[in-house]
């Protein structure tokens, strides 16, 4: 009896190594190749990132993850509680109630010379869940015109025209006016200007 008992429980345990063995080469290994074969052949440039390259074809950035820009001649993200860390993508876990939050969203309204008269638009004024979003509203990118037109020597209808345009490029069903990629905004822009022989 005992020896049957232990012939099926070694039968057993050899079954269950088989699947875990097979599980482990199916799951962790073969399906994971199998789909970066299939994402390297159908979208080359989402598979390694997204990223975007200069002229020479250094990569000066990913159209999915947010820079940190302060200079004003150029559009700004959104803030970062990460600083835009790419290998640190989350938010802050503060409470919104908090004056952590608030000091910080203080901070920002500042740096953006908003008032009462011209509030600053609210994803402007709030990090992002991942600290690393690219994207910007219609809105927030025609709060900075003004200030990038100025510092760049434009015309404010001719800048507006450029964000516009970039806006309805990125049109989800639900953001209403579309939202800007601000690094391919900012490229646009230094891209028109070294056309009109002037650097940025």
């Amino acid at each position: 009896m005992k020896s049957t008992i232990f012939k099926n429980a070694g039968a057993n345990l050899a079954a269950s190594l088989r699947i875990t063995l097979a599980t482990i080469l199916l799951c962790g290994g073969l399906y994971p190749v199998a789909i970066w074969i299939f994402a390297r052949v159908a979208a080359p440039s989402l598979a390694s990132g997204s990223l975007v390259r200069d002229r020479s074809g250094n990569v000066v950035g990913s159209r999915l993850v947010a820079q940190s820009i302060r200079r004003p001649e150029y559009f700004w993200p959104r803030p970062s509680a990460v600083n835009y860390n790419a290998s640190a993508s989350g938010g802050s876990n503060l409470s919104p109630a908090g004056s952590e939050v608030r000091d910080r969203a203080l901070k920002t309204i500042e740096a953006f010379g908003a008032d009462a008269k011209r509030p600053l638009s609210a994803d402007l004024a709030a990090a992002s869940g991942s600290g690393l979003d690219p994207f910007i509203t219609f809105q927030a990118a025609r709060y900075q015109a003004p200030r990038v037109a100025h510092a760049r020597g434009m015309k404010l209808a001719e800048l507006e025209k450029v964000v516009r345009r970039q806006a309805l490029q990125n049109r989800p069903f639900w953001s209403g006016d579309g939202l800007v990629n601000v690094l391919e905004l900012n490229r646009e822009l230094d891209a028109g200007q070294i056309r009109n022989g002037s650097t940025p």
